[in-house]
């Protein structure tokens, strides 16, 4: 009904007793939309860009010190021992020619010295370890004692001492050997460690330039939308 109809205002209404009360006007609905304009988003953009790129710049960096310092470390180590393969080692591991003569300084030839020394650990003992030779080692010299103490003959006697010096000095030989293989090993281990944080660093630089190159772009289309806002 219009105003003619009922005698009231759009902003009044009628109260039981039938008097007319004022009614406060609807507000109009707010607008929550948020608007990024596309500059605002191409500076969130760059500004991402250039974080990320010179976080990979850092990384490469460190990534490149730890790659020098592996493999001076490893060179350094390897050349005060002064170990060099037998020039006629070839005939003894045909697969191990390759090395002849050279001196181990480099994480690959330790691998490869390291594998030398495993195969004549093998031939020591019938294939026993410094640990599992260990056992045999104190029941021979357990041997000899019991001998000494029942007195027993000296040729009896002097075998069990010998087989006794036997296995001691075979189990010396395996502790030696086994302590410098695993030794050579560790430093092919920090080789290749060092080998693949270079690759990481590469890996780095390159995603930063390509970071760069996609940064110059965002500042390049920038440049180009606030000419054009500006033109128009």
């Amino acid at each position: 009904m219009t105003e003619t109809q009922t005698g009231l205002k759009p902003t009044e209404t009628m109260q039981p007793n039938g008097t007319k009360a004022a009614v406060a006007p609807i507000p109009p609905k707010q607008d929550d939309t948020i608007v990024l304009h596309r500059r605002t988003i191409d500076s969130l953009l760059i500004a991402a860009g250039v974080l990320v790129t010179a976080v990979l710049v850092v990384a490469g960096a460190l990534l490149t010190w730890g790659n020098n310092f592996a493999e001076d470390y490893v060179s350094d180590e390897l050349t005060a021992q002064q170990i060099f393969f037998a020039d006629d080692i070839g005939d003894e591991r045909p697969d191990l020619a390759d090395f002849a003569g050279q001196q181990v300084t480099t994480g690959p030839q330790a691998e490869a010295y390291a594998s030398y020394i495993d195969g004549h650990l093998a031939d020591t003992a019938d294939g026993l370890t410094y640990a599992q030779l260990g056992g045999p080692a104190r029941e021979a010299q357990a041997a000899v004692t019991e001998a000494q103490d029942s007195g027993a003959d000296e040729a009896t006697i002097a075998d069990l001492q010998a087989t006794a010096d036997e296995l001691q000095s075979q189990r010396d030989t395996l502790f030696k050997g086994e302590t410098l293989r695993g030794l050579l090993l560790s430093t092919f281990a920090w080789s290749t460690i060092g080998r693949i944080a270079g690759i990481a660093a590469i890996v780095a630089f390159v995603a930063a330039g390509v970071m760069f190159l996609l940064v110059m772009a965002g500042v390049v289309h920038r440049w180009r939308v606030a000419k054009s806002t500006k033109t128009a």
